[in-house]
């Protein structure tokens, strides 16, 4: 069989085609026709508009996030706490000892309890007022904030014991670090500072004098490209550029007499919460609008924030009246309130790594609480030293440390 087109085509340019081209030519031909393989121009844009039109109609992903500079990916934009999974452990912290890290503000010791006994363990001498117990950014050291004392005690979590001589700091409050690891932020409540040092040394790098008192408390975006921080003694709340180390702005919390107190975003990174110990309740603020907050009253001294492990949740530790809300994310709102036996003054700490257990300080009663965080009972209550404050439960899932007593991402 022969084709008049290819063969006018061949003469036309002076080409001679033998009966075997031909043959050939024409199965070719004849094969686009039945199987519709060599369409026209016109059929082939056709086509492409029709599969742009089907991969329009297929599920859209996440966004990409295009973090600060240096940051570790994020790994699932709709849950910033992904990483966080029970006993997501790294190599590293699998070596860990598992010990609860409680700094006694009034008696300048760390009071470290085994999770399994209930038991105090050990007893580390500190410098002056510790404050909080902060894990690194790489997770490998625990640093103990010693306020009046102007140092930072390193720990050895795979020791429980100190690391080396203290390292001079002045005024660290509390302990935060950028998402990247480039530097550490301490929070100078009394010098009205943040000071960003150097995660290892804790040679100053860049000081920025703010106008608030009392900043003590603080998390980063999803993006980690701004912090907002909440200046107890002032009533304020400030918004600080991360890379450029500079306070980008400053807001006063519409209630008289308020003082915020830990900060923590929602897992899908849209929100910040903010406790306030004499609002009796949290701000729920929109970091990037960063416009007034509104108030959700939880219970009397509101103080901090914990995330369970599955994301789901938000433990809320009211200081002042010895209960702990829970504030449901998806339904947002508080779904239920635990009241511990006999009262108490639940303050800071962190969820255990396999989920199961939430530990808090009794900043008042000098004791530590460890109740079941399915059901709200109290598993123990032990004595420690004197004003207990924040503390660190170790090991943790996660990448990495932004610092306080434990923010994992």
């Amino acid at each position: 069989m022969t084709t008049p087109r290819l063969i006018s085509a061949s003469r036309k340019n002076g080409i001679k085609t033998s009966p075997k081209t031909r043959l050939l030519a024409g199965g070719v031909l004849a094969a686009c026709t039945v199987l519709a393989a060599c369409g026209s121009p016109e059929q082939s844009v056709q086509e492409k508009k029709s599969a742009a039109q089907q991969a329009a109609l297929k599920p859209a992903g996440p966004k990409p996030v295009y973090g600060l500079p240096g940051m570790p990916p994020v790994e699932n934009p709709k849950d910033i706490y992904a990483a966080n999974r029970p006993n997501n452990l790294s190599p590293f912290m699998k070596k860990v000892k598992e010990r609860v890290y409680v700094p006694n503000t009034n008696s300048n010791t760390v009071s470290v309890i085994d999770p399994n006994s209930f038991q105090v363990v050990d007893t580390i001498e500190t410098g002056t007022q510790p404050q909080h117990v902060v894990p690194s950014w790489d997770m490998k050291t625990l640093w103990v904030n010693n306020n009046r004392g102007h140092t930072l005690t390193p720990l050895d979590p795979l020791t429980a014991k100190r690391k080396a001589p203290d390292v001079e700091v002045h005024d660290p409050y509390n302990l935060y670090f950028t998402p990247n690891g480039k530097s550490a932020i301490v929070m100078a409540s009394l010098d009205r500072e943040l000071v960003f040092r150097d995660p290892q040394t804790m040679k100053r790098q860049h000081t920025e004098p703010v106008s608030c008192y009392g900043v003590n408390h603080a998390d980063f975006s999803l993006d980690g490209r701004y912090f907002i921080v909440s200046c107890e003694f002032s009533a304020e709340l400030l918004k600080v550029d991360t890379e450029k180390m500079k306070v980008v702005g400053q807001m006063k919390l519409p209630f008289e007499g308020a003082m915020p107190q830990d900060v923590k975003i929602s897992p899908d990174g849209k929100t910040f919460y903010i406790a306030d110990m004499m609002a009796h309740g949290m701000w729920v603020l929109d970091g990037e609008k960063f416009t007034t907050p509104k108030l959700m009253p939880t219970g009397k001294g509101c103080h901090g924030l914990y995330i369970s492990r599955d994301s789901k949740e938000m433990f809320i530790p009211n200081r002042g009246e010895g209960s702990i809300s829970v504030f449901d994310f998806a339904k947002n709102k508080l779904t239920k309130k635990w009241w511990l036996p006999d009262g108490g003054s639940p303050d800071m700490g962190g969820v255990s790594a396999d989920g199961n257990v939430l530990w808090l300080s009794g900043r008042y009663d000098n004791e530590v609480y460890a109740i079941d965080t399915h059901s709200g009972v109290q598993l123990a209550r032990i004595p420690v030293g004197g004003g207990p404050h924040g503390l660190a439960i170790y090991p943790q899932p996660g990448r990495y440390s932004l610092g306080h007593t434990g923010i994992f991402r």
